[in-house]
């Protein structure tokens, strides 16, 4: 079922992501926030996730979007549901096409994380690995901590423990005790 509403250009989608004061939303749950970008932007993902989109990512700013689009938008949409990783693969393979192409140079460092930010949120370690070392050659610090913990989330479970419940897996012993600790990561 598609959603109501048009999609939208690569560039309100930017435009939108990185308006002054959204940095501060980026990664806090916002039931408000989440609701806003499901109403302005479902048909945008539907959109994308069927395909129609693809050709966003022969720039750097397209491809952005579409990141965006694919890998941030539906974690807001879709919080606490399994649909929120349904595009997950998509902006992964996004991500890696840009970053051959070396469209990342055509973007500021702010912007550049978001690019990578898919290989962050992969259970692939190889992924992983990938994003670690683009954060670091990017000189990106902040998002350079966090790519290291969740690669090594990824290296000691080989999934990411705080998605079981959500995706319907069953937890380990040893991923159960992870999440009842004070360290846990619940995403």
């Amino acid at each position: 079922m598609t959603s109501a509403g048009a999609t939208v250009s690569s560039r309100e989608i930017l435009d939108y992501w990185f308006a002054p004061g959204m940095s501060e939303q980026w990664f806090r749950a916002n039931p408000s926030l989440d609701r806003e970008i499901r109403e302005r932007f479902e048909a945008t993902w539907e959109a994308a996730a069927a395909g129609d989109l693809d050709h966003w990512a022969d720039t750097a700013g397209g491809a952005l979007a579409l990141v965006i689009v694919l890998d941030q938008f539906p974690l807001n949409m879709y919080r606490g549901d399994a649909k929120s990783f349904s595009t997950e693969a998509k902006a992964i393979a996004v991500c890696n096409r840009a970053i051959d192409q070396d469209l990342g140079r055509q973007l500021p460092a702010e912007r550049l994380a978001f690019l990578y930010m898919p290989l962050m949120h992969s259970e692939s370690l190889s992924d992983q690995d990938r994003s670690v070392a683009l954060f670091k050659a990017a000189g990106l610090e902040a998002n350079l901590r966090f790519a290291q913990h969740h690669r090594e989330l990824i290296r000691r479970f080989g999934r990411f423990p705080h998605r079981n419940s959500v995706l319907g897996r069953e937890g380990t012993a040893e991923e159960r005790d992870y999440l009842a600790s004070k360290g846990a990561f619940t995403g």
